[in-house]
């Protein structure tokens, strides 16, 4: 039996959890979660395009961010290469926010969905309110931040012991982290091959999601629109999924209890940006959700 541990939940789902990203969308439009997004504007939107290779590794991770700033929060979501152009810095800013998540470029739509949620319910508060645990990444170099972020992902698991982890994004220190917990991981991307150890990385996303006992996926699911049949396919096969976010962190952090069993969000800044101690923050479904 795979179970998620308890010890910091948030509070019991409301009848009306979304099922899909588009219902919660629909939901923040008409104002079901705070103020109305047309009556707030996205002072600044940003692109960020940054490449890393860790010490020991022969990956090089190209990453592409669009990011809104929405009074004091940033939402944020990751993108493939050429699906935004840094434009978009020039035509977004200053846009009303409802105009963005009804028409803007499915990344920049998931961006300032997390900066609407990560405003009117901030990750900090969550803390505050015993609904969240902050975990503090270290100060240090890559290598080490990475791999205390990756612990703290892996450590949202309870698996036993030889349990396959479907691995949708797959970052070298959470297989790592994985492992050490115990599990298998069963790695899925579309611009790996193999891990850093060797291990085969399928594109097939469909596979591992039938053989695995688990799955811990990326937020960047948000925004190529994959999540939600990650979702739909862990409800339907009552298992648990993991989500670690830096893209969509308060997006995700929506449907705990309604098919997503645990969350680490990591809110802009995210930790590759900086060498100093920055926060994560770790979710976990209400026991029986």
């Amino acid at each position: 039996m795979i179970r998620i541990s308890t010890t910091y939940t948030a509070p019991a789902a409301p009848a009306a959890s979304p099922r899909t990203v588009d219902e919660l969308t629909a939901a923040v439009l008409a104002g079901e979660h705070g103020p109305l997004p047309s009556a707030l504007v996205a002072t600044s939107v940003f692109w960020i395009h940054h490449g890393t290779r860790l010490a020991g590794g022969d990956t090089t991770y190209l990453n592409q961010y669009v990011l809104v700033r929405l009074g004091g929060s940033f939402g944020g979501c990751a993108f493939e290469a050429g699906e935004i152009d840094p434009a978009v810095c020039r035509d977004a800013s200053g846009s009303p926010l409802d105009v963005l998540l009804r028409e803007a470029p499915r990344p920049l739509r998931m961006a300032a969905l997390d900066a609407y949620l990560a405003e009117v319910r901030p990750h900090t508060g969550a803390v505050d309110a015993g609904e969240a645990e902050a975990v503090v990444l270290p100060a240090g170099t890559p290598e080490v931040r990475a791999k205390a972020r990756d612990a703290a992902i892996a450590g949202l698991l309870d698996i036993p012991a030889g349990a396959g982890v479907g691995l949708i994004g797959v970052v070298n220190p959470l297989v790592a982290a994985i492992r050490e917990r115990g599990g298998v991981p069963l790695p899925c991307d579309f611009n790996l091959k193999t891990t850093q150890w060797g291990d085969p990385v399928t594109d097939d996303m469909h596979q591992v999601l039938d053989g695995a006992q688990a799955v811990v996926a990326t937020g960047m699911t948000l925004s190529n629109g994959s999540f939600d049949t990650i979702l739909d396919r862990c409800r339907s096969r009552g298992i648990p999924l993991v989500v670690y976010a830096q893209s969509g962190s308060a997006v995700a952090r929506a449907f705990l209890g309604a098919g997503v069993s645990a969350v680490s969000a990591e809110p802009f800044p995210f930790s590759q940006f900086s060498a100093d101690p920055t926060r994560l923050y770790r979710y976990r479904a209400p026991a029986g959700a």
